[in-house]
Parts: structure tokens; sequence; C-alpha cells
């Protein structure tokens, strides 16, 4: 059984920083690409950030700048810096992680960013 369990959003100001973690457990021995996804309101959700097993990222063109991903392989651990924050960043943020072939899922984490 694999479980992803990412830290706690939360409430923060237009410009402000947040950093997001996300741990995976589990019976495994590391995990494959491991990022971020995120859903606004009323919206389909999209991409942030992902990065490999050897440490190459890669951002959606929003995050581009702003965002930064990095991964503790040892830890199996994913986190997200995120600078300059706008309130079109105002979304759940979902940790994933592709694990012996299967994608598995956090169970999310609010971020609001207010103005």
């Amino acid at each position: 059984q694999v479980q992803l369990v990412e830290s706690v959003g939360g409430l923060v100001q237009a410009g402000g920083t947040l950093r997001l973690s996300c741990a995976a457990s589990g019976t495994f021995l590391s995990a494959n690409v491991m990022g971020w996804y995120r859903q606004a309101p009323g919206k389909q959700r999209e991409l942030v950030a992902t990065i490999t097993t050897g440490g190459t990222p890669n951002y959606a063109e929003s995050a581009k700048g702003r965002f930064s991903i990095s991964r503790d392989n040892a830890k199996n651990t994913v986190f997200l810096q995120m600078n300059s924050l706008k309130p079109e960043d105002t979304a759940v943020y979902y940790c994933t992680a592709t694990i012996l072939g299967s994608p598995y899922w956090g169970q999310g984490t609010p971020v609001t960013v207010s103005s």
C-alpha cells in the first residue's frame, strides 16, 4: 500500500511564499517521477511541476520563475517552493508520484492567496 502525505497548505498574501512537502511511504524502494498538480475552483486539475529521480524538473508556464521543485530521494519526499504567489495560484495542490509503474495521489492541500 502506497500513501502520499502532503504538508498543510494555508493562507498567504499576494507576493508571499509557501513551501509544500509530500512524503511517499509504503512497500517500495523508490518513487520515479514525483510532482505537483493543482485544481482551482471550477477548473480542471493542471500540472504545476514534476521532477525525475535524477532531479530534472519540468514546470508549467505559470510556475516558471516563481516555483521551484526539489526532492529527497532517500526519504521519497518532494518539495514545492512557491514564491511571488498570486491570487490566481489559489487552488488545492495535489502531490503525485509514479511508483512501480502506477500513479498515486495525495489527498490534496488547499492554498489560498489573498490580494
